[in-house]
């Protein structure tokens, strides 16, 4: 494993070749500390008596700080830019995943086996029960990581090819946290009707599908068109991981407050792909008392009955067109702030509106909706998305977990009864004792996640009977 040293996002190396004579690196430190660049590392990769090669690497604040730096660099008398890295780039070289087979293929028997003319036996064998596929290939432990490039991060619409290595890195997690293969697929079309084709088309190969990184309303109708026509499990990542674990973050924060959720008043701020199921996600689980805001101020309302009735297509209870009130109204006696939005929309006095001990989940990236400085002290519990701050609210808390459950029990669908034990689940992982306004969610680290998460989807996926396959170590495990 290879040493990366401390977090950085902008750290360059830069190998310099300066005249070996005494005060010209001097020069160099000096620069690097006039452009507040942070010096690390410094080594010597070679030396005459005339010239001196050094690697030098130091932080900087961002891509066109560095540039700026490299550019001071060069300019400097006796001092000349051979070349720079960025460790990010370096990192991806080459893709960051690849395929390797469970068995070396080194004679002509393994061969025989393993492809043709053993293989022939086995695929005459799934032809007469397709069930059979799930015991003798990879489905049983596959997910399509599926995107069309249209909502990459919080970037945008930078297409299927800028969007791979995102991919690249969520098959990791998946493969690191949850022993799961998985496979990105780039599409390149934004067009509905050709994604849910598409996916139809290689969904046999695969226990289940995860879409990411689609913009909303698309998301919604591919989702729901894909669910409706596949009998393996499709879930859209930044709706319902998103909304999982922020009813976990919820459910533990509400313990540290003493308030019941039943009683509670939120706002949900941003009611696009995540804000949506997250609205969703909280009736679900119990919340009475919601509105959802967006740039046009409150367009989700209702009393308790009518929110629950709509629950399962919130769509028709948003008005885009009328809006009930501002943001800042929506705040007042609020106990709960949800952000799926814009970083910097609120300040103290708009927190001050909120009911006291009140809770927020401010998880806009990479700057909040409202500045953890400023919030530290104007509520009791405060989250972000982010993983300087404490309580990061992660989305790979709960997708590795619900995955590896559903694929455990060959669940047809992921459904909410499922997402609601992965929430619960999630939350339980820290004992009450250990619960503390700095610590209502778990560490993405903390292995007993994914475990605790699989067992408690797999057991809801039995009980809604979806599951195909008895939980592994129960009596029986054979496919039903």
């Amino acid at each position: 494993m290879v040493d990366l040293g401390p977090y950085s996002n902008y750290r360059l190396t830069v190998r310099l070749e300066l005249a070996n004579t005494p005060g010209i690196f001097a020069r160099v430190a000096a620069l690097l500390a006039d452009e507040g660049a942070n010096l690390g590392a410094v080594d010597i990769v070679s030396a005459t008596t005339t010239h001196m090669v050094r690697d030098v690497t130091f932080d900087v604040r961002n891509e066109t700080h560095g540039e700026k730096v490299l550019a001071r660099l060069n300019a400097l008398p006796d001092v000349t830019v051979l070349s720079a890295s960025d460790r990010i780039f370096l990192l991806h070289l080459g893709g960051k995943i690849r395929v390797e087979g469970k068995i070396p293929i080194n004679t002509r028997n393994i061969l025989s086996m393993v492809y043709t003319p053993g293989v022939g036996r086995v695929s005459q064998a799934i032809a007469r029960d397709k069930s059979k596929v799930y015991a003798f290939t990879s489905k049983s432990n596959s997910v399509a990581v599926v995107t069309d490039g249209s909502a990459v991060l919080g970037l945008g619409n930078l297409g299927p090819e800028a969007a791979l290595p995102v991919m690249e890195g969520k098959v990791m997690l998946f493969k690191e946290l949850a022993g799961i293969d998985a496979w990105p697929l780039c599409l390149n079309t934004q067009d509905p009707d050709e994604i849910v084709r598409i996916v139809q088309g290689i969904a046999p190969g695969f226990g289940a599908i995860n879409l990411e990184d689609i913009s909303a309303p698309r998301c919604f109708d591919i989702e729901r068109r894909l669910k409706a026509s596949l009998d393996v499990p499709v879930m859209h990542d930044d709706q319902h991981g998103t909304a999982v674990v922020i009813l976990a973050a919820l459910t533990n924060a509400l313990l540290v407050t003493g308030k019941q959720i039943e009683d509670i008043r939120v706002v949900v701020n941003g009611l696009g792909a995540a804000g949506t199921a997250c609205c969703r996600m909280l009736l679900a689980a119990g919340v009475s008392h919601l509105l959802g805001c967006d740039q046009e101020g409150i367009i989700l309302s209702g009393s308790p009955e009518q929110l629950h009735a709509c629950r399962t297509d919130l769509a028709t209870c948003i008005t885009r067109a009328a809006p009930t009130g501002t943001l800042r109204d929506a705040l007042k006696g609020a106990d709960v702030f949800i952000g799926l939005s814009v970083g910097n929309i609120l300040v103290a006095e708009d927190l001050e509106l909120m009911a006291p001990e009140r809770i927020v989940f401010a998880m806009a990236n990479p700057d909040p909706e409202v500045s953890p400085e400023l919030a530290a002290s104007h509520c009791r519990i405060f989250a972000t998305g982010r993983s300087d701050f404490p309580n990061q609210i992660n989305n790979a808390l709960a997708f590795p977990g619900i995955f590896r459950g559903a694929l455990d029990v060959q669940a047809k669908e992921i459904n909410e009864i499922m997402k609601l034990a992965a929430a619960k689940a999630i939350a339980e992982v820290i004992p009450p004792s250990a619960l503390s306004e700095d610590y209502i969610i778990p560490s993405l680290f903390d292995k007993t996640v994914v475990p605790q998460v699989a067992r408690a989807v797999a057991t809801a996926a039995r009980d809604s009977g979806v599951a195909r396959r008895r939980m592994p170590g129960t009596a029986s495990s054979s496919a039903e």
